[in-house]
């Protein structure tokens, strides 16, 4: 929890040092009250005072509550501003963290839980930090202040308000111990149920179709009990805090007043107004020592669900991306557009075998390469070491003749234009979806666009028909995740997003599968005027999108069996012959 204040900005500790004085005067104010207590309890005792005198005493304990309150007004607004400008940092430190990592951090954490540490656990510090300032640092100043004026008291006093005090350590000792590891499950079940909420909102679709409605709710149901036990296992045991701080505080009002009762008797005449005095006093001040106590409690009871969120987020704060920046910033070489393997080998993390294994090829400016073979050959697995998504595990990957790991992540990213399996859409429009990424900021700050450029781009991916169909049109408003619009027109506009980017490098991992065979056609031949000059690498399914192409890799288990145009893989690659075989015809593979 310590570490997470290094992160505080040099004004907030400012604002920290002016709560610890304004602290401090409320502290000052608080404990001069029993002082004036205790001169009006005198006067009443001896009863030769007129209303008149009790007045000032009566007066200056006014002031001292008000000015109290307001000390802790001011001291409460500085905690929120640092509590919550630290809150904004961190989630946006988190967020940028994680938009660093490679998809072997992103797997390790899960998106579930990276939501929730973003959000539920700067939450609980944010919560902490605000009331910290407030209780943590007024606490010992309240409690070692109020024991001094009490040290030279009655030593049965002391005594008893040693002894609930050490009561009240006892007891949030045995509940911290129990609660802690349960805050730590919390945590972790809090991140399950979001997982398992998000699962079924993603898949929505599918669960309908397949009436999975009560396995869903099954499975919801069973990750939202747990979750809700452990809770109030947790909360039930910090619930006793309360009931016995009460018990405690009133066991030591009954016991001062007790030994009190019993001092008084056994003295003198004289010195019974003076031990009255001092009784009302000490009881003061004992009620002071035990409240600092009972605001640690307050702490205690957040502090280790605070404690475990701290950890969850410098756990990602900490973590090292094992993908990181070269030198290289892409100028332009001879080998333009030029995209080669030597000798790669890969294996994702924790997996016991390679998925690829000693893959070589050159792929130059101006060709376009398909990758064909069964599901689980290697094909994007492939293509997804070139804009280092992971990295090889053996041999390297080269664009334009230099290492991908000798680039910067920028750099190398802004020669692709990449098309993934799983068309992604963000929520916007049409434009800013097409436009997305483009780094070029007009005056106000903005990415610059031409209506031309955009239009040209949809129009190459074959999407002008339905996008001038939208309301609004190239304006048309795009749900999160591209919900309004078909799984072929999320391909489409994701194409045109590549094409209006103009990179040296294409990539279409299986991006026009969802397209009908006429549009496919049509969009590649269109594509191919588009991209002459720059090297497309597809991975495909069907024949008939990679027929054209200049070379067709094979692979199979992660290793290239056969290399060629389609003609050359017809005559010699039985593999190839499988698939072809297996989705058209031989007048079709013939006659095309």
């Amino acid at each position: 929890m310590v570490k997470i204040f290094k992160y505080l900005k040099r004004h907030e500790w400012v604002l920290v040092l002016f709560s610890l004085a304004f602290i401090v005067v409320q502290v000052w104010l608080d404990l001069k009250l029993p002082d004036y207590m205790a001169e009006i309890t005198t006067k009443l005792q001896t009863g030769s005072s007129k209303i008149s005198e009790l007045l000032i005493p009566g007066s200056y304990m006014l002031l001292c509550a008000v000015g109290s309150m307001i000390a802790s007004i001011i001291v409460g607004y500085f905690a929120a501003k640092v509590a919550a400008g630290l809150a904004m940092r961190l989630r946006g430190m988190v967020f940028d963290k994680t938009l660093s990592f490679s998809m072997e951090e992103i797997n390790n954490f899960s998106t579930a839980s990276l939501i929730t540490r973003s959000t539920n656990d700067v939450t609980q510090i944010q919560t902490v930090v605000a009331l910290g300032l407030q209780v943590i640092i007024k606490a010992p100043i309240l409690a070692v202040w109020a024991i001094v004026k009490i040290a030279d008291q009655n030593w049965q006093w002391t005594a008893s308000t040693g002894g609930a005090v050490a009561a009240l350590i006892l007891m949030l000792s045995v509940i911290i111990i129990f609660a802690l590891p349960k805050f730590k499950k919390i945590q972790q079940l809090t991140d399950n149920l979001n997982r398992v909420t998000r699962e079924n909102l993603t898949g929505l679709r599918v669960v309908r179709a397949y009436n999975a409605e009560p396995y869903q709710e099954a499975k919801f149901e069973q990750a939202n009990v747990e979750l809700t036990k452990t809770n109030l296992f947790a909360n039930r045991l910090m619930a006793m805090i309360g009931p016995g701080m009460t018990f405690i505080m009133s066991g030591l009002s009954v016991a001062i007043y007790w030994i009190g009762a019993y001092l008084i008797n056994a003295a003198a005449v004289p010195d019974r107004i003076t031990l009255f005095s001092n009784m009302v006093v000490f009881s003061s001040y004992a009620m002071q020592v035990v409240m600092a106590f009972m605001m640690v409690s307050m702490i205690f009871i957040m502090m280790p669900r605070a404690s475990v969120s701290a950890k969850r987020i410098m756990e990602v704060l900490n973590t090292e991306a094992r993908i990181v920046d070269g030198k290289e910033t892409g100028g332009k070489t001879e080998l333009t557009g030029q995209v080669e393997f030597r000798n790669v080998s890969f294996k994702y993390p924790d997996a016991e075998e390679p998925v690829l294994r000693n893959i070589s090829f050159t792929v130059r400016r101006g060709e376009t390469v398909a990758f064909i073979g069964a599901t689980g050959s290697g094909k994007t697995s492939v293509i997804n070491l070139i804009p280092r998504f992971y990295d090889t595990t053996e041999g390297e990957v080269l664009v334009d003749g230099v290492s991908v790991k000798n680039y910067t992540q920028e750099a190398l990213h802004n020669k692709i234009g990449y098309v993934p399996q799983r068309a992604v859409l963000f929520s916007g429009t049409v434009t800013s979806n097409v436009v997305y990424g483009d780094n070029g900021k007009g005056a106000d700050g903005k990415p610059e666009m031409s209506g031309e450029l955009v239009k040209k781009a949809v129009e190459i991916a074959q999407g002008s028909e339905f996008v001038e169909n939208m309301e609004g049109k190239y304006e048309g408003q795009i749900a999160q995740g591209g919900a309004n619009v078909s799984g072929g027109q999320k391909q489409r506009l994701s194409i045109a997003r590549a094409i209006y980017r103009q990179p040296e490098i294409y990539i279409f991992d299986d991006s026009f599968s969802a397209l009908d065979y006429k549009t496919d056609r049509i969009l590649r031949s269109a594509l191919k005027k588009q991209t002459g000059d720059a090297t497309t690498l597809i991975v495909a399914q069907r024949i008939g999108t990679i027929k054209d192409a200049d070379r067709i890799i094979v692979l199979e288990n992660g290793e290239i069996v056969g290399s060629g145009t389609h003609e050359e893989l017809m005559d010699h690659c039985s593999t190839y012959q499988e698939i072809a075989y297996s989705q058209l015809s031989k007048e079709e593979l013939v006659h095309g």
